[in-house]
C-alpha cells in the first residue's frame, strides 16, 4: 500500500472521546457493525483495512437476514482454547487464526478474540479470556509504542493483577 494507506490509525481514533471505533474482520463483522454504526446516535468511525477487500468470507443465513445486526462494543471468540489466549482485531485475526492452527498440531489450544470495536473497548471479554488461559497475546499491526496491545495489557493489568 501507498504511505498514506500502510499505518494503522486506531490509536489515534481511539483516543477520541465521544467517538466509538469499529475494526472488522470478517463479512458478519463488516455488514452487523456497519448497520449498528448508521443506527448509533454518536459518532462512529468504521476502519476498513483496505488489504482485506479481496478477501472471501462465508455468508450465513443469518447474517444476511435483513434484520441481521452486532451489537457495538462485543467483542467475539473466534475460536475457544484453553492454553493462551489472543486478542486482536481486524485484519490480524486472520494471522491469530492461522496461527492457532499451526499450534493445535503442536498440542497448544489457542482462544482467538476478535475485539471488533476499539472504543469501546470489551474489557469483559480481555479479562474472561485471560483469567480462563492465563496466558495473553496481543497481536496488532500498529505502531509499537502506544497502541491497542497496549491497553490491552493495561486492562488485565488492571483489573486481575
Amino acid at each position: 500500500m501507498a504511505a498514506q494507506h500502510s499505518k494503522c490509525f486506531a490509536v489515534l481514533y481511539s483516543s477520541v472521546p465521544g467517538l466509538k471505533v469499529i475494526a472488522p474482520y470478517n463479512a458478519e463483522d463488516c455488514r452487523g457493525s456497519l448497520k449498528a454504526a448508521i443506527r448509533d446516535d454518536n459518532p462512529v468511525v468504521f476502519l476498513e483495512n483496505e488489504i482485506m477487500y479481496g478477501k472471501s468470507f462465508p455468508k450465513t443465513k443469518e447474517i444476511m437476514d435483513e434484520n441481521f445486526i452486532s451489537t457495538l462494543a462485543k467483542a467475539k471468540v473466534e475460536r475457544e482454547g484453553n492454553d493462551v489466549s489472543k486478542v486482536t482485531f481486524s485484519r490480524k485475526v486472520g494471522s491469530a487464526l492461522e496461527a492457532a492452527e499451526i499450534s493445535e498440531k503442536d498440542g497448544i489450544s489457542v482462544e482467538v478474540i476478535n475485539l471488533r470495536s476499539l472504543r469501546p473497548i470489551d474489557r469483559e471479554a480481555i479479562v474472561k479470556t485471560v483469567n480462563k488461559t492465563h496466558r495473553l497475546v496481543c497481536v496488532k499491526e500498529g505502531w509499537p509504542q502506544c497502541g491497542i496491545a497496549s491497553e490491552v495489557c493495561a486492562i488485565v493489568m488492571e483489573c486481575i493483577f
